[in-house]
């Protein structure tokens, strides 16, 4: 299954809007056909340069969205616009509206015990009809993994849910998708910590204006030395407009 991709510094961001991208998770799940989502952000194609290893692991994966503001518009500054941005939290409810109807199967990975419980409940209130046939805190070692592993295989999902560090999310993904065998598995961020409301998703204006890093920042303060990737990244977009599409 082929699709449309702008490359970012070596990173193919697909140029599917939402509705193509959940008809094309939706024919990986007819297919049983492992895949791994990233809903990239400027910060990761960023690590991506920096870390030859991350760099692979992206290039590896089956399906990489335009999350963040910065991607969308880095696409659009060098003449290969995106659709439209796909962003993950909104991703995610749409495939679980789309789940609902078909009968997919859910297990979440992630966060505090607190938090993927209340998220769960959420998603359970929001989509009543939804398989969600598990979920776990995030908090788990290398030691654990093939634990973990077992318990989301034995549950039979269609859609795994991820949100953990940045370094143990997509990492982890890609380092046992084989082993998982779910067709569908993607990193959510901060999505669990808005589902259980201990985060608030920004308001429309802010999402409209591309601001919605800066809500998050306000919500926490202490993410600031990791969104002084933001202007660097935007910096060397501008400056390397000419070999920002190159492989």
């Amino acid at each position: 299954m082929s699709f449309p991709t702008v490359t970012i510094f070596g990173v193919p961001i697909s140029k599917m809007n939402m509705n193509q991208t959940v008809d094309y998770l939706a024919q990986a799940i007819d297919k049983r056909q492992p895949h791994q989502v990233i809903t990239a952000n400027p910060i990761m194609v960023m690590s991506a340069l920096q870390d030859p290893a991350y760099m692979r692991m992206m290039k590896q994966a089956e399906l990489i969205v335009p999350d963040g503001a910065g991607v969308v518009w880095a696409a659009g500054y060098v003449g290969n616009p995106v659709q439209e941005r796909v962003a993950g939290y909104d991703l995610l409810q749409e495939l679980m509206k789309a789940g609902q109807r078909r009968g997919w199967r859910v297990y979440m990975v992630g966060a505090s015990s607190e938090v993927i419980e209340a998220a769960a409940n959420r998603l359970k209130q929001l989509y009543p009809e939804l398989k969600l046939v598990g979920f776990r805190d995030g908090f788990f070692g290398e030691k654990e993994d093939s634990d973990v592993i077992r318990a989301i295989r034995e549950a039979k999902p269609d859609i795994l849910l991820v949100g953990r560090s940045a370094a143990t999310q997509e990492p982890w993904i890609a380092q046992y998708k084989e082993q998982l065998g779910v067709p569908v598995m993607m990193g959510t961020g901060g999505s669990f910590d808005v589902l259980s409301g201990k985060l608030k998703r920004a308001p429309l204006l802010f999402q409209k204006l591309r601001l919605e890093w800066f809500y998050r920042l306000l919500q926490e303060p202490w993410r600031y030395k990791r969104m002084l990737v933001l202007p660097k990244f935007a910096m060397k977009v501008i400056r390397e407009k000419e070999n920002v599409q190159k492989p």
